[in-house]
Parts: C-alpha cells; structure tokens; sequence
C-alpha cells in the first residue's frame, strides 16, 4: 500500500504541475492573442489622432441627370456609399448638396458640395453651415471624377 500512495503522490503533483503550465500557457495565448485583436482596432471612444487626414472619393455619374453616385473612403477607416444631387445635367462642375453613408447603411454626413473645373483638373469643397470643412482635388478618369481630399482644420 506504500508503494501506492506513493505513486498516487507522485502521479497528484505531477497532474497538479501540467496543469498550471497548461493554465499559464492558455491565459499567456489568450493575453498575446487579445492585445493583437485591440491593437488594431480603433476605438470609436477614443481620439483618432493616428489616423491620416486624407480621404479619397470617386464620383460616377447617377441614373438621373445632375446627380452622382460616390463611393468613399477617410484615412481607410471609415468608408461607404454616397449621393450627390442637384447638379448640371452634363459634365462634374456644379453645385451639388451630397449625402454620405457608413458600409452598413448608417448615415455618415452630408454637406453642399461645389466641383469646380480648372483646366484639365478640378478644385472641389465640401461645405456645412457656410463653412468649407473639406478641400480637394481631382481629375476625370474613365468611369468619374476621382477625388484625393482632408478635412480643414480649424
């Protein structure tokens, strides 16, 4: 019987040792693996001072004359569809009022948006509460009117 409660010692504090290495590795995997995920997620709580202040938009004519359809990206953070609306029948330069959405639907912003054509290129600014809040520049490509922008700051 000695022998046996022995071994059965020997065997529990074996068990007990594999099993905190194995609960330190898995709580280790799990700390590495989390701070992966977070680190390169941006928090929306968070200030976004990392992030370029530089969008890029393309502009393609709509079905109705005097609109576009945009498509949309900030820093590669934030990206989605757009609408602009009101513009000339033919051509990008024009007055336009442009509404912008998140990938999944959400609203995003929306702002009077002036194209305007200066030689083979073109100046465009987003406008809200009379106040130019963006700036670009773009040119014309074979299916729009492809547009690098920033935010203004104040």
């Amino acid at each position: 019987m000695k022998k046996s409660g022995v071994r059965s010692k020997l065997f529990h504090t074996q068990t007990k040792g594999f099993m905190l290495r194995s609960f330190f590795i898995t709580a280790s995997l799990t700390v590495i693996l989390f701070s992966q995920c977070f680190a390169s997620v941006p928090m929306a709580s968070e200030p976004q001072q990392d992030i370029l202040n530089i969008g890029f938009v393309l502009y393609t004519k709509g079905d109705t004359p005097g609109t576009l359809y945009a498509r949309w990206t900030y820093a590669n953070v934030y990206s989605g569809p757009g609408l602009a609306t009101g513009g000339p029948r033919e051509g990008f330069a024009g007055h336009y009022h442009v509404r912008y959405f998140y990938e999944n639907g959400e609203f995003s912003d929306e702002y009077d948006l002036v194209i305007e054509k200066t030689g083979d290129f073109y100046n465009v600014s987003w406008i809200s509460n009379g106040k130019v809040v963006a700036s670009g520049v773009g040119m014309e490509v074979e299916n729009g009117l492809a547009v690098g922008w920033r935010r203004i700051a104040d």
